[in-house]
């Protein structure tokens, strides 16, 4: 239940719980917030006109909420973190210190699937985790079970479907899809409309040049066969990919191995070689000074 009061020409709405008390002077309210009961909230806090906080919530200091935002139940939100305008986090989410969630992102979506689909909605996946000093961009979508590591960089746009982890320090550009139950490892670059496709594996420091697309089906079949012959590829550490290549299912580029601009890679890729074309061939090694050894 919730009690309305005014008090200095602002309706702002408050729980009616004796758990719940407001420090004075240290918390801006909006019109027409609503605060749930049990809700926990830090000093400094800043709530937007129209938004909503769920019950058993808890803010840390110095936090910032936007307009028309939806956070819903049991969400930790650290210290200094900046949540945008019609942001939607879901049950359960953690946020640490320092993020920033931009206009219109949603974070913690179930994936929900189409009434012919042959798989079916699993609405038992963990909560969303994103660590320190991350950045959510605007519009972007993270779903249930992703986890995202300290200072990642989504852009504007991107998707990080469930089950997906996400290293330190990687930056995953506008437009990116990274589909469910991929790993991407510490320091990647994954650039604008790049596409990894589930059940991928990206180690550390890989990069991935815009418009890359990744691919998991040989058959394209038509029966239930096709789900146990799925495959992602695999970037190992310092791997490359050059803008507009394709990678055909389960295949696997080994340690700094590099894809040039254009190819289809239709074979592994070798340790520190350089394929290109259609299909891809070795074209030279990867010189000693480009090597993350000589970096």
């Amino acid at each position: 239940m919730v009690e309305f009061y005014k008090k200095e020409k602002m309706l702002t709405a408050i729980p009616i719980t004796s758990r719940f008390k407001i420090p004075k002077k240290t918390i801006k309210r909006g019109q027409y917030v609503i605060i749930e009961k049990g809700a926990i909230t830090g000093n400094h806090l800043e709530i937007g006109h129209y938004s909503s906080i769920g019950k058993h919530v808890r803010l840390k200091d110095n936090v910032v909420i936007g307009q028309h935002v939806t956070i819903g139940e049991r969400v930790e939100i650290g210290r200094d973190v900046n949540i945008g305008n019609h942001v939607v986090i879901y049950d359960g989410t953690v946020i640490g210190d320092g993020s920033v969630i931009q206009d219109g992102a949603v974070i913690g979506k179930q994936p929900v699937r189409a009434a012919n689909s042959t798989l079916k909605n699993d609405n038992s996946l963990p909560s969303t985790a994103i660590g320190a000093r991350v950045t959510v961009g605007t519009s972007s979508i993270l779903y249930a079970g992703a986890a995202i590591s300290d200072d990642v960089y989504i852009a504007d746009l991107a998707t990080i479907r469930e089950r997906v982890t996400i290293g330190e320090k990687t930056i995953v550009g506008r437009g990116v899809a990274v589909e469910n139950d991929c790993v991407i490892g510490k320091n990647c670059k994954l650039e604008t409309n790049s596409y990894i496709t589930a059940y991928s594996n990206l180690g550390d420091e890989v990069f991935i040049a815009p418009a890359v697309v990744t691919t998991n089906d040989n058959f394209m079949a038509r029966s239930n066969e096709r789900f146990s012959h799925f495959l992602g590829v695999t970037v190992k550490d310092g791997g490359r990919i050059g803008a507009n290549s394709t990678i055909l299912p389960g295949k696997v580029i080994q340690e700094e191995g590099a894809v040039a601009a254009g190819s289809v890679v239709t074979k592994d890729v070798l340790s520190y070689e350089i394929v290109a074309g259609v299909p891809a061939k070795k074209l030279k090694d990867v010189p000693e000074e480009q090597r993350l050894e000589r970096q």
